[in-house]
């Protein structure tokens, strides 16, 4: 099972959890990671999402999502295909680390990708741009996979 955890996933860590939602989310990528921890998933990142954590202004944000990212077994390079996707997924009114994420995680064949952004997670769902790979938030993710 191959997965990209976008830049909402990985601040869930760090958010306040005194909501029962992001606490819900926090839980369910904690999961996630157990796996690739464990062998059982494998964590893709990206150019992109390497550039999208280092410009977050809080420092401890910055270093849980590094330290995360570097569980990952692979990341995607922002090539000109990547690029190119990511420039029509733009001009469909995704934003643009939106956009390089649905092409970084669809060029490198991942499962799903993994977003806490339900604005995301709608436009997905209603085939803008014709995504190729399942965009979902981490809670449905889990429980759809039985984990």
């Amino acid at each position: 099972m191959r997965v990209y955890l976008d830049a909402s996933c990985l601040s869930r860590l760090t958010d306040d959890q005194s909501q029962a939602r992001i606490r819900e989310e926090a839980e369910a990528v904690e999961r996630v990671l157990a796996g690739v921890r464990l062998g059982t998933v494998e964590l893709i990142s990206s150019e992109a999402l390497d550039d999208e954590a280092r410009r977050n202004p809080s420092m401890e944000r910055r270093l849980e999502a590094e330290t995360l990212l570097s569980l990952a077994s692979a990341s995607v390079e922002v090539d000109d295909a990547v690029g190119r996707r990511a420039q029509g997924l733009v001009s469909l009114g995704y934003g643009p680390f939106d956009a390089l994420h649905i092409a970084a995680a669809e060029s490198a064949g991942v499962d799903a990708l993994l977003s806490t952004d339900d604005r995301l997670i709608k436009r997905t769902a209603r085939g803008l741009g014709n995504p190729r790979i399942p965009v979902r938030n981490p809670v449905s993710w889990i429980k759809e996979q039985g984990l």
